[in-house]
């Protein structure tokens, strides 16, 4: 089978596509950045850099299988109630529904943050896809259900030229600790009491200690587990693109590291990222777990 990745930022989706054994022949993105380190990971797989709301489709490749994870950044209450939620944003969905009109796939996957479902406009977008002959299931997945060591729940929408919508034999795997993927003997670690340390931090320091003992993570900033800390022996939270998760090991701490938030979202060990540490976690907040996608797509095609 083969497919195409639109808005495929690190590859993530693609990244769970050639898992599950679909190669993947084009795919898409605005940012330049997220194409260089996409084409460092999938050579084989065609790239092209621009605004997908003004792409000709006609120049992607046939394909059975559409993956798209447009932008989410307009409906994800993730980014707070004093920035805007811009309609261009959420206007980036329309892409694939003109995508998939041009070469009507037999399978169009979609991933999204869970409030996308709450869109003004969501119901419109589904009944496009209706419009071209889809069935559209939509399903809330926690990567944390698939083995990935994170808690992270998104929406994954699957629409199928069936007459109704397709039901997939999802696997159930046990939890994975965040723990395994810590490395105690590396990163830049500073005391806990330093002096530029502020007395929110402390707090939740000192709260974590209470619930979780001398080693757990946090969320040095934002809420989440903010006031209890959470146990490493559990998944983390989600991750984000921007520095959020701390781990506290007695008397020191700092912020999980690159390779650490890597195997948090799944990506394999030699998957290439920026050595920033910055510019890495953008891409991977913004990636769909490799392994979810590949579990996806893999029932996909054994229900297909």
């Amino acid at each position: 089978m083969i497919a195409i990745d639109l808005f495929a930022g690190a590859g993530g989706f693609t990244e769970g596509a050639r898992m599950a054994g679909v190669s993947v022949a084009w795919a898409a993105n605005h940012w330049p950045e997220a194409v260089r380190w996409h084409s460092a990971n999938h050579p084989e797989t065609a790239h092209a850099c621009q605004d997908l709301q003004q792409a000709d489709f006609r120049d992607a490749p046939a394909h059975d299988i559409l993956l798209a994870s447009p932008a989410c950044q307009g409906h994800s209450k993730a980014r707070g109630t004093d920035k805007p939620h811009h309609d261009a944003q959420r206007a980036t969905a329309w892409a694939v529904v003109t995508c998939a009109e041009v070469h009507k796939p037999k399978v169009v996957l979609i991933e999204n943050v869970i409030e996308m479902a709450e869109w003004v406009l969501y119901p419109a977008w589904c009944a496009a896809l209706h419009a071209l002959g889809y069935a559209v299931a939509p399903m809330i997945c926690d990567a944390a259900d698939h083995g990935v060591p994170q808690n992270r729940r998104r929406l994954f929408v699957v629409a199928t030229m069936s007459k109704h919508p397709i039901e997939l034999a999802l696997p159930q795997r046990p939890h994975v600790a965040v723990a395994g993927s810590i490395d105690f003997e590396q990163g830049r670690w500073t005391q806990v009491n330093a002096p530029h340390r502020a007395a929110k931090t402390l707090a939740r320091v000192a709260s974590g200690r209470q619930s979780h003992g001398d080693r757990f993570v946090m969320p040095y900033y934002g809420s989440g587990s903010g006031t209890t800390g959470r146990s490493i022996a559990r998944p983390l939270g989600t991750i984000t693109t921007k520095a959020r998760w701390a781990v506290v090991d007695g008397e020191r701490m700092r912020m999980l590291r690159r390779q650490e938030n890597q195997a948090v979202m799944g990506f394999r060990e030699d998957y290439a990222l920026p050595a920033s540490d910055t510019e890495a976690l953008h891409l991977l907040g913004n990636a769909v777990c490799p392994v979810v996608a590949a579990d996806i797509i893999q029932a996909v095609r054994a229900a297909a």
